[in-house]
């Protein structure tokens, strides 16, 4: 009985035994088969993700054409008059006459930069120019065309930050760098700082320094200059106003010369556009006529020109002169020097001179200075005489010229734009900007530039105000003077033992112009 019931209980215990092995079978074929549905799902969901991203594609690439195929056909049918201006001009299928007039997109000419010249380098030219905007113009064409000659690597130049204006400005502040740079290629390697190595040194102080001789001959760069180049590699030019010869100079040379000023150095982008905005302000309004009323504080004391200044200017203009020790001339007798025609005009004087050359007293009158010495009080009989006056601070806002202010090479650059482009160009004064603008109007095709003649003048006006002459004879006199001086073809006067008098090559490159046949080149 006892064994009966013991094989009943081991038979029981293999059941279950049986049973947990089937069910241990069963969970792991099931566990086996999810996770062959779990793959399967991945695969799946990786499948539809593809496909997904694949419509989206398509949908945004037709969604693309659709909209541009809309906006072309929105152009052509709306006549041109709304709409992209890229599309406007295009034919449309919707126009019957699309095949007759089709105007083409304006299309922005492909610069093609000139070769690279290939040359032996003799070494490096680093210089460091002095003055004002347009002293500073013409230095850097003298030794662009200087490196050219005696093949070396010129240095971007550095710009004067320590005269009277102390304007910190760069280079690339004013001028276009790599216009300069890439426009110059087939003439001479420019770079803008030199290599790692002679730099270093350069920077140790460790550089030969000097300032060449003024008005010399390119022969004094060969043999005075290249040798030392050569010997140093390196060779800073610290001083470059008049350092290269008006004439004599090779017609190569003298062509280069040109070609950095009318061409390479092009003024910024930023620059370039504010002048065309301020010359749009005043064609809308007229003819113009630039003057250039060179009567500021510092023109005044360093000529010692105190004409119509009450004692306390005189003793103010006198005070800034001796402050700075560069202007050499101290004592300055300012009646013997003005009778010599070595003043600027002063504003009233110019007032009477534009009246006597019949100047339009209707005319806008664009004033390209600084602040005018005296202000409003010395202002006034030129206001009375000619009202449209006008300057770049009342024709643009504060927020156009917050970035000139205290650059006062920059404001300069945009007074020589719209100076370029007046009716008429009148400076008061021989000075930089005068010569250089005289000279650019000249390449433009001999702009009406009036020359005055000081010494003259200031006889004629001396003699009107005191009753010698009429009006009709003082406003006669005047117009006689000036007949021939008003930028038409000329010889440049050549003076070889005085090149200070004779005529500034950049105020008259003759060698780069063009006249026409009517207007051959005469001698003053």
């Amino acid at each position: 009985m006892y064994g009966r019931e013991m094989c009943r209980v081991e038979e029981r215990d293999n059941n279950n035994k049986k049973k947990k092995m089937r069910r241990f079978a069963i969970g792991s074929m099931g566990l086996k088969k999810f996770g062959e549905i779990r793959v399967e799902k991945l695969k799946n969901s990786m499948v539809n993700v593809r496909s997904t991203k694949m419509k989206m594609w398509l949908i945004r690439a037709t969604t693309m054409v659709l909209l541009w195929t809309c906006l072309v056909q929105l152009t052509a049918l709306g006549g041109g008059s709304w709409g992209p201006r890229v599309l406007k001009g295009w034919p449309s299928c919707f126009t019957q006459d699309s095949a007759l007039d089709v105007k083409l997109l304006p299309t922005v000419p492909v610069r093609v930069l000139p070769h690279k010249r290939v040359y032996k380098n003799n070494g490096y030219l680093v210089v460091s120019c002095n003055g004002g905007l347009n002293q500073m113009r013409s230095a850097i064409c003298d030794m662009v065309a200087i490196a050219r000659d005696l093949n070396v690597t010129l240095i971007v130049p550095e710009l004067d930050k320590t005269s009277f204006w102390a304007d910190p400005s760069e280079f690339e502040d004013i001028f276009d760098v790599d216009h300069f740079i890439t426009s110059l290629r087939d003439e001479v390697r420019i770079l803008k700082e030199l290599p790692p190595r002679l730099k270093q040194r350069v920077e140790l102080g460790i550089v030969h320094t000097m300032p060449p001789v003024s008005w010399s001959d390119i022969s004094y760069y060969h043999n005075q200059i290249l040798p030392l180049i050569k010997k140093y590699k390196v060779v800073h030019l610290n001083r470059t106003d008049a350092r290269l010869a008006n004439n004599g100079q090779p017609l190569e040379l003298q062509k280069l010369r040109c070609r950095v000023n009318f061409d390479a150095l092009r003024f910024t982008p930023q620059i370039e556009e504010l002048g065309r905005r301020v010359v749009k302000l005043l064609r809308q309004n007229g003819p113009f006529l630039v003057l250039h009323l060179r009567y500021e504080m510092d023109m005044l004391a360093f000529s010692g020109c105190t004409q119509g200044c009450n004692d306390e200017e005189i003793e103010e203009l006198t005070r800034m002169r001796y402050a700075y020790p560069w202007w050499k001339e101290k004592i300055i007798n300012s009646d013997l020097k003005r009778k010599d025609g070595l003043c600027p005009l002063t504003p009233e004087e110019t007032a009477l001179t534009l009246k006597a050359l019949d100047i339009d007293r209707d005319i806008q009158i664009y004033i390209a200075a600084g602040e005018i010495y005296g202000g409003k009080r010395r202002m006034d009989s030129l206001a009375d005489a000619y009202p449209r006056l006008v300057r770049k601070e009342t024709l643009l806002g504060p927020a156009d010229l917050q970035y000139f202010q205290n650059h006062s090479s920059q404001m300069a650059a945009l007074d020589y734009l719209v100076s370029l482009e007046s009716d008429i160009f009148v400076p008061t004064y021989d000075g930089n900007m005068a010569k250089v603008v005289e000279g650019h109007r000249r390449f433009l095709g001999f702009k009406k530039t009036i020359l005055l003649d000081r010494k003259i003048l200031v006889d004629l006006i001396d003699k009107y105000t005191s009753g010698v002459l009429s009006w009709d004879e003082f406003s006669g006199a005047v117009k006689d003077t000036h007949a021939q001086r008003m930028g038409a073809p000329t010889k440049r006067l050549v003076m070889p033992d005085r090149p200070k008098e004779e005529d500034y090559f950049y105020a008259n490159p003759e060698e780069c112009l063009q006249p026409s046949d009517d207007e051959p080149l005469s001698i003053l």
